[in-house]
């Protein structure tokens, strides 16, 4: 057999996905890499991937220790790695918040 002797490698688990999308039209989301919409997901760090795809509309996450939005003016793609806590999380297009809005919960 084997052994070995020491202080084993910490590992860190790569971070989960989620992506956000705004646009053209009016519509805002939030969805799991499986693609269906994010309503509930574990505590951790994650990558999120923010497609912006109006120069009309931004894409604004507010939630514990969260607050990172696009500008109304950006057109593309940007990708956060943010550690999301236990709590709710919104997710709203500023200039149409009345309409252009969703959230999910984190345990």
């Amino acid at each position: 057999g084997q052994f070995a002797v020491g202080t084993p490698p910490v590992t860190t688990p790569p971070p989960r996905r989620l992506t956000g999308t705004v646009g053209p039209a009016f519509s805002i989301s939030m969805r799991t890499p499986a693609g269906a919409v994010a309503r509930q997901v574990a505590a951790g760090t994650y990558r999120i991937t923010i497609r912006d795809r109006s120069a009309a509309h931004n894409f604004h996450l507010i939630g514990p220790g969260v607050n990172r939005r696009t500008s109304v003016a950006f057109r593309g793609t940007v990708t956060w790695t943010l550690r999301l806590r236990a709590g709710t999380y919104r997710f709203v297009c500023d200039p149409h918040a009345r309409q252009m809005r969703g959230s999910f919960r984190v345990r």
